[in-house]
């Protein structure tokens, strides 16, 4: 898939091969889609509101930072949300069973993901490749749980829904607008006309679009979090930045934003780091996302910061989302 990407937002001879097998995973999204919509295949019902944030492509868009701030937004107005995921997990079976996220998990065991979102403690964090079991455990565990936010759950129609949001790259938008493996896209742009919102990370929204953007300034020490600096501690260091996320680049733009030139090192997402991709002789500092730090927490050094960022979205969201999931 990796050899693929570069082909996804231009159009090459490649695609004399590649457009066919397009438009049979465009029929079989299609036909699965309608089996879902009209009963033939059983969907489930839980007790309490869900709300899905996802997206229709392929690769990183901030589902995860917008999940956060909404739980985060919930929670303002008095719900008690609990957040539901499936996991990255290198053992197959193990992500079969629904179980809960803790802090004292690695991201072998959970994701990187929902180790992430557990970490920042705002509400229950579930996983599980069937949603909907996930889903129930939770409600099960905690039954002061009003309302379930599934991360990255707009293609998994198993789980009912009461509002959808998608979550579109501003920068990258749709690339070559093809399906897989022709293009980015998991389902075509006709998807975004269902869905309740769509809301666009970075770059310049269009007409009926929510603008989010990612803000960050302070760095924390990966082994002494209590120690946080602004980004002018970095001031005349050789700096070396990792980045293991669905597109490196809006955050190696985002350190250059904020006036600090670092050496460069993209990874592929969800990325298996060891301790040799973080071992820069040369390096006074390795700067890198959360998501990068739950993964390199084990073999970290001083030398290792790590810079949070949070979604900044309009009210508006808020305020529908509360309309569709309250009475």
């Amino acid at each position: 898939m990796e050899r693929l990407q570069h082909h996804w937002y231009r159009i090459s001879p490649l695609h004399l091969l590649l457009y066919p097998i397009s438009l049979v995973f465009r029929a079989l999204a299609a036909m699965r889609r309608a089996l879902y919509y009209s009963g033939l295949l059983a969907s489930v019902k839980l007790p309490v509101p869900v709300v899905i944030v996802g997206n229709i492509s392929v690769g990183g868009t901030g589902k995860t930072p917008l999940t956060l701030w909404l739980a985060q937004q919930l929670i303002d107005n008095g719900l008690h949300p609990g957040i539901v995921s499936r996991g990255y997990t290198r053992d197959r079976k193990q992500g079969k069973t629904p179980r809960r996220v803790s802090t004292d998990d690695s991201a072998e065991e959970v994701g990187d993901e929902p180790l992430l979102m557990a970490q920042r403690a705002l509400c229950p964090v579930w996983i599980g490749r069937d949603r909907p079991a996930a889903a129930q455990a939770l409600l099960d565990a905690h039954p002061e749980c009003d309302i379930i936010l599934s991360d990255d759950g707009l293609q998994h129609y198993r789980l009912q829904r009461d509002a959808e949001i998608a979550v579109v790259d501003g920068v990258r938008r749709f690339g070559n607008g093809l399906l897989l493996p022709a293009g980015p896209l998991r389902e075509p742009l006709s998807r975004l006309r269902k869905v309740d919102a769509v809301v666009v990370n970075g770059g310049a929204p269009h007409a009926r679009e929510f603008a989010m953007c990612l803000a960050g300034t302070r760095f924390y020490n990966l082994l002494n979090p209590e120690i946080v600096v602004a980004p002018d501690a970095f001031a005349k260091q050789r700096l070396h930045v990792i980045a293991g996320i669905g597109h490196p680049q809006r955050f190696f733009g985002h350190l250059e934003h904020l006036g600090l030139n670092a050496q460069q090192h993209p990874f592929p997402d969800h990325h298996h780091y060891v301790a040799t991709d973080i071992d820069f002789a040369d390096a006074d500092a390795v700067l890198m996302t959360e998501k990068d730090a739950v993964k390199c927490a084990a073999f970290a050094t001083e030398k290792c910061w790590v810079l949070r960022v949070d979604a900044q979205v309009s009210p508006a969201l808020t305020q529908l989302i509360l309309e569709k999931v309250t009475p």
